[in-house]
């Protein structure tokens, strides 16, 4: 078998049980994997350098084709209720199919770490089939150091084969696409999909597995560090605007996506970013578009002009979720070290399409518990097939997809970590104001930016707050630079009582969406709930 590459694991490729392989590239970095995805006629090299892809059939994660082995120990820890079972038995025999598939083949290996605190870091091995897919992860996960190279053990292993067709009937999956999941013996196993996203999750998603017994929270959010050292976390799900407001230029940027608490404060789990391309400008985000005209970063589905090879960020007709994979070091005010202390300040981003919550609003730890454990957003008409008014989407811990164990496990311990560092915790509407989607207009940024700027330097804890009377959480009155009349939304609205009834409604949704969670919290989480009399007065 032949190895080659500039790092040779002295565990090898055999370690993994692979055997008859054309070729082991072990740890190529960029330029070789470019001159190898095109050799094999992966992608091609636009204009100013990035390498652009596409994925097939798949544009985006396969969440109903991802498993996890149901053993003796996940049985009571993993989240069922969330999370599909497959039998040991069927993932041995998925395993032994795809090893039997590569033969032949040529692999890429890649040797990296899943986390920047040193303490908690998972060594991870991936196999890809694909060239790019190898650069696409050595972007996203931490680099080890030639030193660490020639010493690296891998505790977590990924095998990643998209040619490989599932048989649903053999392994108990559900189409010829398969995500598998081994807790205990610490390999995923990805086959029929191109889409690389899959590679990168399956890292978050064994942290998430991992990391709560040893008091670290695992978090799907965006973190940056002010002048001052102040540490911020951003949870929000897509079209919040997580990425987007964490990447202030005044600020360090920790991470857009994945991030760890432990006792040695924020780390990210990446070392690199995954951002959405569609309609990126250069005027709007500026840091995030120049990376698309860099070397090294690779498009996924982004249209491209295959004569002049210049890209069309505004087309959608390979997939509306067209994404970019670029290492955090082109961002300009990223952080080299991926940490930071323990955070100052948590943000719960939501895009409210009623346009029932506050501009922004200041929770308890109770309260925090209690809307991170909803993990709340809108859909607006036309985002999807069928939605034709706003939508409430409630994903638990703002990633449910992601999450192995219960929501409580991470609820309860986000709630203890709150109160021990004295967190302040906040609300954030990026959404509809003056009415639902389609009558009244999207929060102005630049007041979302000011309330936020102020919650972040500690100024807007002297405000005035009132309790607002839907949903328990302090609003302040009103905030220097922000037009006073958006700070109270029922004001905004030119029907009062149609502001009840939506607010009635709202308060509704998130009363019946955490039934299911009402016996496994305390008493005071109970109590943050929005009171649906009081919304009603």
């Amino acid at each position: 078998m032949k190895q080659t590459g500039p790092h040779i694991s002295k565990f090898g490729v055999d370690k993994s049980g692979f055997k008859n392989l054309a070729a082991a590239h072990w740890n190529y970095r960029p330029a070789a994997l470019y001159e190898e995805g095109v050799r094999r006629g992966e992608g091609e090299i636009a204009a100013n350098g990035p390498f652009v892809v596409k994925t097939g059939v798949h544009t985006g994660r396969s969440a109903q084709d991802k498993f996890i082995v149901r053993d003796s120990e996940t049985e009571n820890t993993v989240w069922w209720d969330n999370n599909k079972a497959m039998t040991p038995e069927a993932f041995d025999a998925l395993h032994a199919d795809m090893l039997k598939h590569a033969e032949g083949k040529e692999l890429f290996i890649q040797d990296l770490f899943g986390g920047a605190d040193k303490t908690h870091r998972l060594a991870t091995r991936v196999y890809t089939e694909y060239a790019w897919h190898s650069l696409f992860i050595q972007n996203l996960l931490i680099e080890a150091t030639p030193e660490e190279l020639d010493s690296f053990s891998p505790q977590f292993t990924i095998i990643d084969l998209p040619s490989f067709e599932a048989d649903p009937e053999k392994y108990g999956c559900r189409t010829g696409t398969v995500i598998a999941c081994n807790f205990d013996k610490r390999i995923v196993l990805i086959g029929g999909t191109s889409y690389a996203g899959e590679i990168k999750k399956s890292v978050f998603s064994m942290l998430n597995y991992e990391l709560p017994p040893k008091r670290v929270m695992p978090m799907h959010c965006s973190a940056n560090i002010g002048p001052a050292g102040d540490t911020a976390i951003f949870f929000g799900l897509s079209g919040t605007g997580k990425t987007t407001l964490s990447a202030e230029a005044s600020r360090t940027l920790i991470g857009d996506d994945e991030h760890g608490w432990s006792e040695n404060g924020v780390f990210n789990f990446e070392g690199g970013c995954y951002a959405k391309m569609i309609k990126l400008s250069a005027e709007a985000e500026p840091e995030i578009y120049a990376t698309t005209q860099r070397f090294g970063t690779v498009l996924e589905n982004v249209v491209m002009d295959e004569d002049s090879r210049e890209l069309d960020l505004d087309s959608a007709a390979l997939a509306e979720n067209s994404r970019g994979a670029y290492p955090l070091s082109f961002i300009p005010n990223a952080s080299e070290t991926g940490t930071g202390g323990h955070p100052k300040n948590i943000i719960m981003l939501t895009a409210d399409a009623f346009g029932v919550l506050p501009p922004i609003a200041r929770m308890t730890p109770s309260q925090a518990m209690y809307h991170f454990l909803s993990g709340y957003t809108a859909k607006v008409a036309g985002t999807e097939k069928g939605v034709t008014e706003p939508e409430a989407t409630f994903s638990t811990c703002f990633g449910a997809p992601f999450m192995s164990r219960h929501p409580t496990a991470y609820g309860n311990l986000l709630r203890d970590l709150i109160a021990e560092h004295g967190v302040t915790c906040w609300l954030v509407n990026t959404g509809w104001t003056g009415g639902a989607y389609g009558v009244g207009n999207r929060m102005p940024i630049k007041a979302t930016r000011a309330l936020l700027a102020a919650a972040l330097d500690g100024s807007l804890n002297n405000a005035e707050f009132r309790i607002d009377p839907n949903f328990g959480f302090e609003v302040p009155v009103s905030v220097p630079g922000v037009d006073n009349s958006i700070m109270d939304p029922r004001g905004t609205w030119s029907d009062k009582t149609a502001y009840d009834v939506q607010a009635q409604k709202l308060v509704g949704m998130f009363v019946s969406n955490f039934a299911k969670f009402e016996d496994h919290v305390d008493p005071d989480v109970r109590d943050a709930a929005p009171n649906a009399a009081k919304a009603a007065e």
